[in-house]
């Protein structure tokens, strides 16, 4: 189906015309959507539901079918152990953060809590995180302000903005200054591509290495890797 056809369909139902715009019933769409984030990853499930209800195209929130899952999902977990590398031993020293995490310091060699643990972090933050963060925000944000290269940028801050807010509150300033710079970069390459799958694979994996780094008693040695 065409773009042109698409809108076309879209515009004869008024359910999905209004969920699409930000009147009453696309406002409350909006707030459950939000608030759903109690609940992580259920606003990853209701983003997607929202999506093919007002039958916006998959594109828009950024699921694209990638060129190559295996190499998308090779890019994604280098890139997210690379990066959370550099944030552990570079980015968060500089920041006077305190080398280990204690929110999640229950985690050292703590076996039952690490399986636990693991696939939350992929399904939350992989897929929850991605969807709703990036996908949606941009999608909502993108449809007030619009796409220029100006406004994407300023939904890149707000989104990270937001982002950080979330990790404040279990995680302290550290959390939110960490969930800032991360939501910049994931953010940035979201406005650049326009596709998730390799970015959620590079967030979960981000998470899982900060996790194992936390398991294996590591945080304190990867932290002084560079500044003693």
């Amino acid at each position: 189906m065409t773009s042109a056809e698409n809108k076309s369909v879209t515009q004869d139902d008024p359910i999905a015309v209004a969920l699409r715009g930000f009147g009453p019933l696309g406002s409350i769409a909006i707030v459950i959507i939000v608030a759903s984030q109690l609940l992580a990853p259920l606003e990853a499930v209701l983003v997607l539901i929202w999506a093919k209800r007002s039958r916006t195209p998959w594109h828009e929130i950024g699921y694209v079918r990638p060129r190559s899952w295996v190499g998308g999902l090779a890019i994604g977990v280098t890139f997210g152990i690379a990066f959370k590398f550099l944030m552990k031993a570079v980015v968060m020293p500089l920041l006077g953060a305190e080398p280990v995490n204690q929110t999640y310091h229950y985690l050292v060699g703590n076996e039952a809590a690490l399986m636990a643990v693991i696939p939350v972090m992929i399904v939350t933050a992989g897929f929850g995180e991605e969807t709703f963060f990036r996908g949606y925000l941009f999608e909502r944000i993108g449809k007030l302000i619009g796409r220029s290269p100006g406004a994407k940028a300023l939904t890149v801050l707000l989104t990270s903005v937001a982002f950080a807010s979330l990790h404040y509150f279990d995680q302290g300033l550290a959390g939110a200054q960490q969930a800032t710079i991360t939501g910049l970069a994931f953010g940035t390459i979201f406005a650049l591509t326009g596709r998730i799958w390799t970015l959620m694979c590079a967030h979960a994996a981000f998470d899982l290495t900060a996790v194992a780094m936390i398991y294996w008693g590591l945080e304190s040695s990867v932290a002084h890797l560079v500044f003693k």
